[in-house]
This record gives structure tokens, sequence and C-alpha cells, in this order.
């Protein structure tokens, strides 16, 4: 049996300047010293995110590249409360991010909004008051 962890979660995108220039000054990450011109790597507290060209990561999973739509696949990024998810989404909205949901409340009692990285990479900027 495998051990219950994610090491890396790596995301094909269309253009890597562009996607490193999302990551790194709308998040404001930084990306390790793991990273060179092909493929870059942000440390998350126990787990990478990786970007990397979608092609060759299509290719290297020997895969069509040519998925449209939704991926099926979602980003979370927890704050500490409701008015945190609001001052986040209306900082992203000043700097031209894509705002998908708008905050609200939600059905599974916590508070949540989405936004989309340059390319189509949802992310749930969200309060949960269970954890």
């Amino acid at each position: 049996m495998m051990e219950q962890k994610l090491s890396f979660v790596t995301l094909g995108v269309k253009d890597l300047k562009r996607a490193a220039d999302f990551y790194e000054h709308q998040f404001g990450w930084k990306r390790s010293a793991m990273s060179d011109e092909n493929i870059l790597f942000f440390e998350l507290k126990g787990t990478q995110l990786a970007l990397y060209n979608r092609e060759a990561l299509a290719e290297d999973a020997t895969v069509d590249a040519k998925g449209e739509g939704f991926a099926g696949i979602t980003f979370s990024y927890l704050a500490g409360s409701e008015t945190e998810v609001d001052e986040l989404i209306a900082g992203f909205r000043e700097r031209g991010v894509t705002i998908v949901k708008e905050p609200q409340k939600v059905f599974w009692g916590g508070y949540s909004s989405y936004l989309s990285d340059p390319d189509g990479y949802l992310w749930e900027i969200a309060f949960n008051p269970f954890v």
C-alpha cells in the first residue's frame, strides 16, 4: 500500500512565463531553487506545486493535450474568516484576476469564492468554520 500523502501537483500550462507571473504576482508566492527555464516549483507547506508546459506534460503522460472545459479539479485556499475571503477577492479583482464566483455563504456551511488562473484552473478561496 502507498503512504497517504500528496507530493506534487503539476499543472500543464500554455504559457510558462504568464503562469509564473500569475502565481508570483497575484498570489505572492516565491519559486523554489529547484525551478529552471522549463519547470517551476512552489513549495506549499509539505506539497510542491509545479508549472510545466501543457503539451510536454501530456506527452510525458502519453495522453492528448486537447482537453477542454472543466478539468474536474479545483484547488482551495482556506482563509481565517469570511472577512479575509472578501479582502483577498477584492485584492485579486483590483489586480485584474478573473473572479468566477463572488464570495457567498455556501450549502456546506462555509463561505466561498472562486477565481481562475490564466489557464482556467479554478482556485476556491474559502472560510471553513469546521476546521
